[in-house]
């Protein structure tokens, strides 16, 4: 490297040339850092969505480049959060994509000691048929209802979903519905 150019690259020189005497400008940008982009310039598309932890319903920003969800923001535009997340809500990408998310159904047997993986198909069946078999057992058909079933939601349902799963207990007789937003 030439003597020049070892000048030039020191900060203060550049600061004195250009006439940047606080050093707030370009002059104390080095080449990589002029390099540097938003990390959200890349962003192919940006959806809306709700933080699933609690039932404050902070809004969020999904980034996503190439069909993959880059990052997660608050959104400035919501009443509610006004653009903050909390440190669980800023982590919510590892909800999407880490690396211990599981993406098969884990089903352990009665008294077994390891867990095994099930077509999603035959544990939906297996759910729906105990539901029927708990239901028939403690079936009360003079009321049409059941004790033996029970409902008990939490934050990650918006309304909508929490209106269908109480259409869905209502009309399996099951009158034990509640929804927890705290847990």
């Amino acid at each position: 490297m030439g003597f020049t150019k070892l000048l030039e690259s020191w900060p203060v020189v550049r600061q004195l040339r250009d006439g940047d005497l606080l050093a707030t400008g370009k002059t104390v940008q080095s080449a990589r850092t002029r390099a540097l982009r938003p990390r959200l310039e890349r962003a192919d598309h940006v959806g809306h969505s709700v933080c699933p932890y609690c039932a404050v319903g902070c809004a969020q920003l999904v980034y996503v480049e190439d069909g993959e969800v880059t990052q997660i923001e608050g959104d400035p535009a919501s009443p509610i959060s006004r653009g903050r997340l909390c440190p669980k809500g800023s982590a919510s990408k590892s909800l999407h994509a880490g690396p211990l998310r599981e993406y098969k159904v884990k089903y352990r047997r009665p008294y077994g000691t390891a867990w095994e993986e099930l077509p999603l198909d035959e544990a939906m069946q297996m759910i729906a048929d105990r539901i029927l078999v708990a239901r028939d057992a403690d079936w009360d058909a003079e009321n049409r209802r059941t004790l033996a079933v029970g409902n008990l939601g939490g934050a990650t349902l918006d309304n909508e979903e929490n209106y269908l799963i109480k259409k869905l207990c209502s009309a399996l007789g099951v009158i034990q519905v509640e929804n927890q937003a705290r847990i």
